[in-house]
Order: C-alpha cells, then structure tokens, then sequence
C-alpha cells in the first residue's frame, strides 16, 4: 500500500495550477513568494523553546476560545492558515482532520486560526467537515505575536482579483495582511515543542510529524 503524503497532493495542486493558469500569471505568484521568502520572515517566526503568547479568539459560534483553558486539558497543536480560498489550507486541514481522533486519544487539542471572519470560517469548517474549532484572528493580532504576518504586496493583489480572490472582503478589513501558514506544537506550561512556517505557501510539514510530538511530548 502506497501512502500519499500531505506534501504529495499539495504538489498535485501545483501541477494542476501550472496547467491551468497562464505562464504570466503564474511569474507573478513566484514572484510573491521569492519576495516574501527574501524579506527574512521564516527566520522570525516564533521558535522551539520559546513560551507562546496567550490569546483568546472566538470560534464559528462566537464562543470565546481561551487558550489557557485548552493547555489545561493538555498539549495544544495550533494550525494557522490563509483562508478558506487557498486549496493548500484546506487540503491541509482535511489531512489534521483525519488525525483528530489520534490526537484526542493522547489528549491533545487542537485549533485553527485564521485572519477570515466567523462566517467564512463557519462555511469552510461545514463544507470539509473540521472537528475541531477554527477560530478567527481579527487583523491577524495572535498571527502577529507568532511573527507570521505579511502584507500582500501590490503587485500580487491584482492576481488575487482576477482569480476573484476579494481577501479584504473575506477577513472582513482593508490591510491585505495575511499569515504565512504555520503549524505549531504547544506544551501545557506554554513552550513551544514544534514550529514550522514557510514562506512558500506549496510547502507545509506532514501533519504526522507534529501529531508525534503531541502525543509525545517528553520524548523530545
């Protein structure tokens, strides 16, 4: 039996966007990428050891979400994502929702968290069937103090258009900032026991490595 890696269907998106999407078009999202990567923000993301900040953020249902009360209950993997129109969130999403069930057997706990308003999160976690809550990150503040946030340059906000990507009218403000996605492991006493973020959106870490250190977070 062959295994599919996260990574693997997230080059498929890729090789399906190339085929799709105009040579032109396609140099702008490169671009992006190359610019972002360049601008040094995967060397300034919050890092193993250091303690997470604390945040409270209101899921779909607009229920406050504390994190102390979550790390109460046990390690905590924190998912941020760009939003529900970027099929690499999604897809990535789906592979953590097929782990839950391990996760919650070793008493983990788990959130997202993204810049999008309830509703469009509400949408998404109906629409791919999220166990787990999706909390929504006004003006990306906890993104923020995880040193993830960006602004979408000029020149890219233009592609996102013409894809009918509208991001200020999905997260509800005008800044055109956004996280880079990041997954992160959190340990009840707040230190951070994983962290990965990319600058280039196709490139996420296999949800198994992360779900391994929640579930075993002494061996570390």
């Amino acid at each position: 039996m062959t295994t599919t890696t996260l990574q693997d269907q997230l080059d498929e998106i890729t090789t399906n966007t190339r085929h799709l999407v105009q040579q032109e078009r396609l140099a702008v999202g490169e671009r992006a990428v190359a610019d972002l990567f360049d601008s040094g923000i995967e060397d300034r993301i919050l890092p193993v050891g250091a303690i997470a900040p604390e945040f409270e953020l209101k899921d779909t249902a607009g229920r406050l979400v504390r994190s102390a009360d979550l790390l109460a209950l046990g390690p905590l993997v924190v998912k941020f994502f760009r939003g529900r129109w970027c099929p690499y969130c999604v897809t990535e999403l789906e592979a953590w929702r097929d782990l839950y069930g391990t996760l919650r057997e070793h008493e983990g706990l788990m959130v997202a968290i993204g810049p999008q308003t309830a509703r469009q999160s509400d949408f998404m976690a109906g629409q791919h069937g999220l166990p787990f809550p999706v909390l929504a990150d006004p003006s990306n503040l906890v993104a923020e103090q995880f040193g993830l946030v960006y602004t979408v340059p000029e020149y890219h906000r233009t592609y996102y258009q013409s894809i009918l990507v509208n991001i200020p009218f999905v997260n509800g403000e005008p800044s055109w900032r956004l996280p880079i996605p990041a997954t992160y492991v959190i340990a009840k006493d707040r230190k951070i026991l994983f962290a990965e973020a990319h600058a280039d959106f196709r490139v996420r870490p296999e949800p198994e490595e992360a779900l391994a250190v929640a579930i075993h977070p002494h061996h570390r």
